[in-house]
């Protein structure tokens, strides 16, 4: 017999009281922890003080008021802060959104999306192909695939440079990306500037348990157009790309800047990402509660379970409702956004400018080196980091959405 709605509420309403149970629980359990820890000597903070800090804000049981800093929830009045004294330290959490204009396809677009055109190469199931298990047995996609997605050059977007232009003002604390295709660094933005959640195309280890002898971005570039698998010269085992597989763990730098980082944040802008792979999108979360919070995107993302927030759970982004009082949503393509706010700013005509002479200056190498018979000076990339809990993509790379220590869109 068919359950009528009014059961179905009361039985789901019970499931979300048995886990906000749980999740108290587990908040001071953590706690407990915490000051056995103390005693015990355990130096910074660990995977669990991140789920204990998560836990916290998400209970609600933290001492921070939340203060609404913003005179106006829209891009102006964003703008208007990013101007004021307030504002001084930026942290920008980015996806593969950023990189489709420069023709890096992402994830999950239907019919364009790399998932909806993986079918040549016979896998199971599409992410296999950025698996580390299924990797090491048949590494062979991946490497077809990383040929496919290295066409040419590769030019950073309007996206990118006004990430840049951040930096050129004193404002940008960090850049956060789930891509792989190293754009970001293309752009302009030093190692020290980014935090590549998900790995880079940059170097490669050889996976020998007792080798992993490192390789540079031009020795893997000649293997994926060799067509030859990539083994190490020294033991003959597979050597891999130094980005995070589905199945593997994400970056100590991850974790280790995560800490200050999100202390320390003025402003926080997420573009291009749906925030659905953890523990990447857990990062909305970290920011102080009067933190300001600006969605540039396709669509709204991020957002709260609505059973939860009816039990004051839940820090997601809340563009719409009543309580909203410092997340903006700008909907559209991220290059038209990044100029909106260029334009509000004051820095359009620059923007436009650096775009103009960087790309120039690409076209130039690109050139010299078409003459001299090299190839393609920018990585492989074909993909960033988009949204749910898929793999690592050429720009991006993968794990599950349950792996709280692996990489995320």
């Amino acid at each position: 017999m068919l359950l009528t709605v009014a059961t179905k509420r009361r039985r789901q309403f019970c499931v979300h009281v048995a886990l906000l149970h749980r999740l108290i629980f587990l908040y001071f359990v953590l706690q407990d922890s915490d000051s056995d820890s103390e005693n015990g000597g355990a130096s910074g903070e660990s995977e669990m003080d991140f789920l204990r800090h998560l836990l916290s804000r998400t209970l609600g049981l933290g001492s921070e008021k939340p203060e609404k800093v913003l005179d106006e929830l829209t891009l102006d009045g964003v703008s208007r802060f990013m101007q004021s004294e307030k504002c001084r330290n930026v942290v920008c959490i980015v996806g593969a959104g950023i990189s489709t204009s420069a023709g890096i396809p992402d994830f999950r677009s239907p019919g364009t999306g790399l998932y909806a055109n993986l079918q040549s190469y016979n896998l199971p199931y599409p992410e296999a192909i950025f698996e580390i298990n299924y990797f090491k047995q048949h590494p062979e996609p991946f490497f077809a695939l990383a040929r496919e997605l290295y066409p040419g050059q590769f030019k950073p977007t309007v996206c990118h440079y006004f990430i840049r232009l951040l930096k050129e003002k004193g404002l940008l604390l960090r850049c956060y990306t789930q891509n792989i295709d190293t754009l970001e660094r293309v752009a302009g933005l030093d190692q020290e500037d980014l935090v590549e959640a998900h790995g880079t195309f940059f170097t490669s280890h050889c996976l020998g348990s007792s080798c992993k002898k490192q390789y540079t971005l031009d020795w893997m570039k000649e293997k994926i157009f060799s067509t030859v698998t990539p083994k190490c010269d020294k033991c003959q085992s597979l050597v891999k790309p130094d980005i995070v597989f589905f199945g593997e763990s994400l970056p100590p730098r991850f974790f280790t800047l995560m800490q200050s980082d999100f202390q320390k944040v003025d402003l926080l802008i997420i573009m291009g990402t749906s925030l659905q792979v953890q523990p990447f999108a857990s990062l909305v979360s970290r920011v102080p509660t009067n933190t300001p919070r600006l969605l540039i995107n396709k669509e709204k993302t991020g957002q709260s379970d609505p059973f939860m927030s009816l039990m004051g759970l839940g820090t997601g982004m809340d563009f719409d409702s009543e309580k909203a009082y410092r997340d903006v949503a700008w909907l559209g393509e991220c290059d038209e956004g990044c100029t909106a706010l260029a334009e509000l700013l004051g820095w359009k005509n620059e923007l436009e400018e650096l775009v103009k002479k960087e790309h120039s200056a690409i076209d130039a190498k690109s050139g010299q080196a078409g003459e001299a018979g090299a190839s393609p000076s920018l990585p492989p990339s074909g993909a960033t980091a988009s949204p749910s809990p898929p793999p690592a993509k050429p720009g991006s790379s993968p794990q599950k959405e349950s792996d709280a220590g692996s990489k995320a869109e």
